[in-house]
């Protein structure tokens, strides 16, 4: 091959890159037709902006799921292993934040039950994680759903306290 056509591929190669990366921003990253380093440019604070947000939602649930510990050990007696279940749930960007907080019991915690009430109110569950504290099981659980007004909160809390024994 010569080197205009080595050339002419590598030029094809790095227009259908860009014409990918160009389709993954968001449309206010891209803001009309501009050169490809602008396009680069935003692709890195695009990538940025998300690593802030990650850091931000991280420590929102950090934050969330200290105070709930904090709130069981001081309702009731974990010596007992008898610590009430909790159940708190916050609306957030696009979903909601389900916080159980459970005594640590031999049986089990039904985290099938649990997913299977949220998906039955029309949730999508992103993200489930569950941490031990103290003889107490926290499971947070990130859901996404398109409009949060149609969710029945009260309703939602109700139907998952029934479902933890």
């Amino acid at each position: 091959m010569t080197h205009r056509d080595i050339e002419k591929l590598r030029r094809q190669e790095m227009s259908a890159l860009h014409a990918s990366l160009r389709s993954l921003l968001p449309l206010e990253y891209i803001k009309g037709k501009r050169s490809m380093s602008d396009h680069m440019n935003e692709a890195v604070n695009y990538v940025k902006d998300l690593k802030n947000k990650i850091n931000e939602l991280s420590s929102r649930r950090d934050e969330l799921q200290k105070e709930l510990a904090s709130s069981v050990s001081d309702s009731g007696s974990s010596s007992n292993n008898c610590t009430p279940s909790r159940v708190v749930i916050h609306s957030c960007l696009g979903g909601l934040v389900v916080m159980i907080s459970s005594g640590f019991r031999e049986q089990g915690f039904p985290v099938s039950r649990v997913l299977e009430v949220l998906i039955e109110q029309g949730l999508d569950v992103v993200n489930c994680v569950s941490t031990k504290v103290n003889q107490v099981l926290l499971l947070t659980i990130h859901t996404e759903v398109s409009d949060t007004t149609c969710i029945d909160l009260p309703g939602l809390q109700q139907k998952l306290t029934e479902v933890i024994p």
